[in-house]
């Protein structure tokens, strides 16, 4: 991330920020409906949370070991596997800690470097963006769920 505007460091903010309010948006779920609630033929969010957070850290993982494993999105283990809330909420957290403690160590050039990946081809920096994207996407999602379920969502905006 030689040429940038916004630095790692900002970017690891404004990320932190997001799953800040995406860990919100978890905690207001009533503990009998995070994995039992869903719309149609789609997802719970629960389910939604676990893949926010398997590529959350598939991302960190391949950032700094570019090491980059497929995983298998018809393997239920493979999105986190995570189906209560507690554990849920403890895998984030201690991801989020993770966050804190490495990604500033991600090697500069790996940012730059391109990718051929599971959904794609983009840079370090792009898949990035990606997790950071499909975040925003399936918090939107949870907001619909909350309020269907008559439960006020926090407040978009109110994230660091």
């Amino acid at each position: 991330m030689s040429d940038h505007t916004l630095s790692p460091a900002q970017f690891l903010a404004h990320w932190q920020g997001h799953r800040q309010l995406t860990r919100q948006v978890i905690e207001a779920f009533p503990d009998d409906q995070l994995f039992a609630y869903h719309a149609l033929d789609m997802r719970t969010f629960g389910e939604l949370a676990n893949e926010i957070h398997e590529i959350t850290e598939y991302t960190v993982s391949g950032l700094l070991t570019d090491e980059w494993r497929e995983p298998d999105p018809d393997d239920a283990d493979s999105f986190g596997g995570l189906n209560d809330k507690a554990a849920l909420l403890a895998a984030w957290d201690a991801l989020t800690a993770r966050l804190d403690r490495e990604f500033l160590s991600v090697p500069s050039s790996r940012f730059a470097e391109t990718r051929r990946l599971f959904w794609g081809e983009k840079t370090g920096l792009g898949w990035a963006l990606y997790a950071l994207d499909n975040e925003i996407h399936h918090r939107g999602q949870g907001y619909v769920y909350l309020r269907e379920l008559g439960v006020k969502p926090p407040d978009f905006f109110a994230r660091p």
